[in-house]
């Protein structure tokens, strides 16, 4: 091979490898090939934006709620009309109210899931639905509501029947029943008696 082929044989080699260049190299700007501007393609549908519609006062969006529960006590109760903003203690009171049972002892299940009171509708609910269903969980089960039930009955008194007035006052039987009363609350025999005793001076001086 002559010089001059080992030459071109030299120089195309070198040039076939990539150009290497120093971490410090610096350009010269005016070197710069002429580059134009980079447009993005534009789409071939304009994304349409979406319109918030404005909603009349008075006319939000409602839900109906329902209500179950398959244990004891079984529950199956549909509350409609509800605004987003209902939370769920709101709806933990209305059960309460209307089956006597504590609202400490409800739970309610979004989901198979507890939800806690301070949630609203509008965090559970997607757009466009119009109801929601929660399971509810009673702690103690009936246990729970026949405590109620007794606790409101222990409050319920019978109402007197007979004498009423002056007669019933100045009879022996109620001022054995009003002892018995305050005997029952205090529970202190001395005081009961202090304040039997000053019942009756007070009722002997204005009559």
């Amino acid at each position: 091979m002559t010089e001059v082929a080992f030459a071109k044989t030299f120089l195309s080699a070198l040039d076939a490898r990539p150009i290497k260049l120093s971490a410090d190299h610096v350009e010269d700007p005016k070197s710069y090939p002429p580059r134009s501007a980079y447009i993005l393609p534009k789409m071939s549908r304009q994304m349409s934006k979406r319109k918030a519609v404005p909603t009349a006062p008075g006319s939000e969006r409602s839900l109906t709620v329902a209500i179950k529960s398959l244990r004891n006590p079984p529950l199956d109760i549909k509350l409609s009309s509800q605004t987003l903003n209902t939370s769920i203690l709101d709806v933990k009171n209305v059960v309460a109210e209307q089956t006597s049972i504590p609202v400490d002892k409800i739970k309610m299940l979004y989901k198979k899931k507890p939800v806690v009171d301070s949630k609203v509708l509008k965090d559970l609910v997607a757009e466009g639905e119009t109801s929601v269903e929660f399971s509810v969980m009673i702690l103690g089960g009936a246990a729970a509501t026949a405590k109620k039930l007794d606790a409101e009955a222990d409050v319920q008194t019978d109402v007197a029947q007979g004498q009423s007035g002056q007669e019933t006052i100045e009879s022996a039987e109620f001022w054995d029943d009003l002892k018995g009363f305050l005997s029952q609350r205090i529970r202190d025999e001395k005081q009961t008696g202090e304040l039997f005793r000053t019942f009756q001076e007070a009722w002997k001086a204005n009559s």
